[in-house]
């Protein structure tokens, strides 16, 4: 088993997605601590004016500094629904495979959620379908992990028998190789290489949300994703 984990993000970045592909399981570790200046509730897209504009969801924090990912509620007292689908409308209308996926969209934007946490693993497995990415996916709330950083992390892996963990490019800072090492499990640490790839309104934007790739490249949107990177564990894929 070739496990990794992260935390739920609102309309995540392509190195996500890169690394649920080089995995077969994946856990969606959302019973850790909210965090606010995380990207768990924000998001990047492309704007008209050749930069980057910041989606964010409105989050209930007051008074609840021990909440988990999972329990944290959306603030629907303010209409953010409505402003995100016309912000996204208005910066990929024009783009080429706007249409294949505005009805999708539309919809998910027409429902008032209650949880952080179900609207963000409904976009992803949307974006894992799209992307053709063929992975397990696992809970946190699942299994009885314990433990803190590299500990958590480890006893993951230990209960669901995993072979190897991929580790994001920060794992390096907290991940104790040696226990994973006693314990063995091998490791892999991503280093993620940004592609580039056609976009709207002027000079190309890094770091965007995964749906900036998917309006401009469609069908191409995963080999676009691999591109220059790891296709697979122990493989590094020729940059085109």
């Amino acid at each position: 088993m070739i496990l990794t984990a992260h935390q739920s993000k609102y309309l995540p970045w392509l190195g996500i997605f890169h690394k649920i592909a080089l995995a077969t399981h994946y856990v969606h570790f959302d019973q850790v601590q909210y965090q606010k200046k995380n990207f768990l509730n924000k998001n990047y897209i492309k704007d008209t004016n050749s930069g980057s504009l910041r989606l964010t969801v409105p989050v209930q924090t007051s008074g609840r500094f021990d909440q988990c990912i999972a329990e944290t509620r959306i603030d629907n007292r303010i209409p953010w629904a409505r402003k995100h689908w016309k912000s996204m409308r208005l910066a990929y209308a024009r783009a080429p495979f706007f249409t294949r996926y505005e009805s999708f969209f539309e919809e998910v934007y027409s429902r008032e959620w209650e949880l952080l946490v179900d609207l963000n693993r409904y976009l992803l497995n949307f974006f894992i379908a799209e992307l053709g990415i063929a992975v397990e996916q696992i809970y946190m709330e699942e299994g009885q992990f314990v433990g803190k950083g590299s500990e958590l992390v480890l006893d993951m892996c230990k209960k669901l028998k995993a072979d190897l963990y991929v580790f994001g490019a920060g794992g390096r800072d907290y991940a104790d190789e040696k226990d994973f090492s006693h314990a063995n499990i091998a490791l892999c640490f991503q280093d993620y290489i940004h592609p580039e790839y056609p976009q709207l309104h002027g000079d190309f934007v890094s770091g965007l949300s995964i749906v900036d790739l998917l309006f401009n490249c469609g069908d191409d949107s995963f080999a676009v994703l691999m591109e220059g990177n790891m296709s697979q564990i122990g493989a590094p894929m020729e940059r085109v």
